[in-house]
């Protein structure tokens, strides 16, 4: 038995929606009937209706003038106006930093529970059940919202993106009342980074280096380059300044959780492996038997990165 209908907040650049929206579509077309995304602009509606939506709410941000719409308070105002005209079973959208303080503000608006960084969804006996790996994910946990609409922010490659037959789908405009603070902050200039970001929390393949990198690293780009994927880092890492803060992963920085990790130098710290326990695959390569890390791979090879990669690079 589904639920009725989920709301999903998705992205999209005019012509495909963004990976992690294709993933929280998939999510709740797997859980209710109707699946309603709203979004920003014009939708890419036949995009959208091939990985399951039903329904498209679009809100025209000419009509909001020069506020920031990457503002959570904006997207908070655009998820809640759905909301009240759907009257969803489930909220749906991106466990990112941004998605995070996102589900936070639609909760307190709504007065619902929320659940972030949750590994999966599903309904058992018509109710919604979600999954959520806790305590560095040594522990999986059912949480339940038992207030209000559920707000769920999953994590990115949570949910592997489905297509389907695709259907006409009809796309109707939404109206948000933004908040007085979202009005407060204006865009003045938007530069992208080497990495980082949606583009990391996203990916499939992440390949990271640690402090056996030693300054370089050349190979863990070259190793991403080779298997399509990007590059992450540990915070040692970006703090001795070897490469961008914006690639690190961990507790303060991105949560990830690909089909393949490839970790490299990397020992292991608690502080890393909160942000990259939920991978599908691990595998390590560091010249430290005793590392924790190799607790948590699935294939661990001790040996000097500097010439074990040279040798995959080839291989592949």
């Amino acid at each position: 038995m589904s639920l009725s209908t989920a709301l999903v907040l998705s992205r999209h650049d005019g012509t495909m929606p963004s990976e992690s929206s294709r993933e929280m579509i998939t999510a709740g077309d797997l859980l209710a009937d109707q699946v309603v995304v709203a979004t920003f602009d014009t939708p890419p509606a036949e995009q959208f209706a091939a990985f399951g939506a039903t329904e498209i709410l679009a809100c025209d941000t000419a009509e909001l003038g020069d506020i920031n719409v990457e503002d959570a308070g904006v997207w908070a105002a655009l998820a809640v106006a759905a909301a009240r005209q759907v009257n969803p079973d489930v909220i749906i959208l991106g466990s990112t930093h941004l998605g995070k303080e996102i589900a936070a503000q639609i909760g307190m608006i709504l007065d619902s529970g929320v659940v972030t960084d949750a590994d999966g969804v599903s309904v058992e006996d018509g109710r919604l059940s979600i999954e959520k790996a806790v305590f560095s994910g040594t522990w999986a946990t059912r949480p339940t919202v038992i207030r209000g609409i559920p707000v769920v922010a999953l994590r990115p490659t949570a949910i592997k993106a489905r297509e389907r037959e695709a259907q006409a789908v009809p796309v109707s405009p939404l109206s948000i009342e933004v908040p007085e603070r979202s009005k407060r902050t204006r865009l003045v200039q938007r530069q992208r980074h080497g990495g980082g970001g949606a583009a990391l929390s996203e990916a499939q393949v992440v390949v990271c280096g640690g402090r056996g990198m030693d300054g370089d690293f050349t190979l863990a780009y070259q190793l991403a380059e080779k298997l399509g994927g990007v590059v992450g880092a540990t915070r040692v890492a970006c703090d001795e300044g070897w490469i961008d803060h914006s690639v690190q992963i961990g507790q303060t920085g991105e949560t990830v959780a690909p089909t393949l990790y490839i970790g490299l130098g990397v020992s292991g710290a608690i502080h890393h492996t909160t942000g990259m326990a939920a991978s599908q695959h691990i595998a390590v390569i560091c010249d430290d038997e005793d590392a924790p890390i190799f607790g948590l791979a699935d294939i661990g090879v001790v040996g000097d990165l500097n010439t074990i990669v040279p040798e995959l690079l080839e291989l592949l």
